[in-house]
């Protein structure tokens, strides 16, 4: 049964990323009076865009799988969401580029997908489909609790859901690592990398983050992965423009200085331009900042903030001067060790020198991201969080690392093609969005109860203080950011009924 809020109620959101724009629109829809503060002068967060000598790039997340978890932001809000952005679905997950010179398509179908698989890596077809099978039963088990839930409210462990969930704890790989459950199951090193890589999905290391990451391979084969028209970004653009739509009041280039407390209560946000008061506070900005800046004489919840943080990115945005048929949306070139690979970002929290390359092409879709006969290159390496490095040095010795690698297995020369280049590293992903060390996901998965301490959607010593988005639960990507911004404004409304 619906919740119904008793009077008008306001309500100030810090950071319009993708949780504070799907907060803001689901709590608007529920009568509430939302201001939303930002820092910059556009919405977004780290999905924006930017264009730069005639090529278009998405600057942030560059995957959408789970559409359905954005089109119910705007189903909250009583709208169609065709009328605000349309997507389409893309055949191909992935093309992978392994140094021993073989290629692999991944398609989205699983029978096609095990097939390519059977003929390029010699893995029986059936083993590949037995563990997309097992990946979607652990998502369909545990998954929803996860994701649907406040893992944080003891209501959540007393439910049917749970109950059932139980038996199969053991199957679920809580008390593994994803790369020994992926060895288990698949055997062959490449395909075991291939299914290691979605630990990368929250910033997370493989080799110690749990098994149950396997559940992540069923978003994007057997459910599908997608892409908006007109690119990511526009998932940014329908948000705000649903946001609008609802009623919701805007102030960019706002930073919100504190959080003002009325004995242990929220009272109102301080800016430049003054006091703003609320009835309820939701923090979009990583959970770190918010406390250490925002909430200077609160007592922070330590162990939370102490957690190893994810990994962070290091992009380079080539408009490339001519097409390469051979690749795809989404490429993957994977190091040839790629164990040693996350020992550097997590250990010795620097570069390896023999990086898996991202490289992400909408152009290959949307024809106006480029000029003729060019690419958008979006191409990515993982990069440790920001703890001070040499990062000058790192970015050139990573940008002849990474044009080495592609040269090699594509057996070409990319830069004379270069036409132009913007650089994107941890320190300005800190400095642009807030998120601490330049993290992209928060905190990391590299231990089997990250998820519980994870910080919660609520303030555990300020009742009406809320927290939504990637350092919150139930993590970051933009699949979990919507569903943070769910769990958020439903327990808003609660409070408040």
């Amino acid at each position: 049964m619906a919740l119904v809020v008793q009077s008008v109620k306001k309500v100030s959101i810090i950071g319009s990323g993708v949780a504070g724009l799907a907060t803001a629109c689901r709590l608007a829809a529920q009568g509430f009076s939302v201001t939303l503060f930002e820092a910059n002068a556009y919405p977004g967060g780290k999905l924006t865009e930017f264009s730069l000598e005639g090529y278009r790039f998405d600057a942030g997340p560059s995957l959408f799988t789970m559409p359905q978890f954005l089109d119910d932001v705007f189903v909250a809000c009583g709208k169609n969401p065709r009328e605000y952005y349309s997507y389409q679905k893309i055949d191909t997950s992935c093309h992978y580029f392994f140094e021993d010179g073989t290629q692999l398509q991944a398609h989205a179908d699983p029978q096609r997908l095990a097939q390519e698989i059977e003929t390029k890596l010699g893995v029986p077809g059936t083993r590949v489909l037995d563990y997309l099978q097992d990946s979607q039963n652990i998502y369909e088990r545990v998954g929803h609790i996860f994701l649907e839930n406040s893992l944080h409210k003891a209501r959540t462990w007393f439910t049917e859901e749970v109950a059932r969930a139980l038996p199969g704890l053991l199957s679920y790989g809580l008390f593994t690592t994803l790369n020994k459950a992926n060895k288990s199951k698949l055997g062959e090193a490449r395909l075991v990398q291939l299914f290691n890589r979605y630990a990368t999905y929250n910033g997370s290391n493989p080799y110690q983050a749990p098994g149950i990451l396997a559940s992540i391979p069923h978003l994007e084969f057997n459910v599908g992965t997608f892409l908006p028209c007109g690119g990511m970004h526009t998932i940014t653009r329908a948000l705000y423009q649903l946001a609008v739509d609802m009623g919701v009041d805007f102030r960019f280039e706002t930073p919100v200085r504190q959080i003002e407390l009325s004995g242990k209560t929220a009272r109102s946000l301080r800016t430049d331009t003054g006091l703003h008061e609320a009835d309820c506070v939701v923090s979009n900005m990583d959970v770190y900042p918010t406390y250490r800046k925002l909430l200077p004489t609160v007592h922070a919840p330590e162990r939370t903030l102490r957690q190893e943080r994810s990994s962070s990115a290091l992009i380079f945005y080539w408009g490339m001067q001519r097409t390469f048929p051979e690749l795809d949306l989404h490429n993957i070139f994977f190091s040839a060790d790629y164990r040693h690979e996350f020992e550097c970002l997590f250990r010795t929290h620097t570069l390896s020198a023999d990086p898996t390359v991202y490289i992400n092409i909408t152009s290959k879709y949307e024809k106006a991201d480029a000029p003729p006969g060019g690419e958008n290159w979006f191409v990515m390496v993982n990069a440790p969080a920001n703890k001070g490095q040499a990062w000058d040095e790192l970015i050139a010795q990573s940008r002849q690392h990474i044009i080495a690698k592609i040269n090699r297995l594509l057996g070409t020369s990319v830069e004379p093609l270069i036409a132009t280049e913007h650089i994107l590293d941890p320190r300005t992903i800190e400095s642009r969005t807030g998120s601490y060390q330049g993290s992209l996901y928060g905190t990391s998965s590299n231990n089997r109860f990250a998820a519980f301490l994870r910080h919660p959607n609520f303030s555990r010593q300020i009742p009406n203080l809320f927290f939504c988005g990637g350092s919150a639960h139930p993590g970051g990507g933009i699949p979990l950011c919507l569903q943070s911004a769910r769990i958020t404004a439903h327990l808003v409304v609660e409070q408040f009924s």
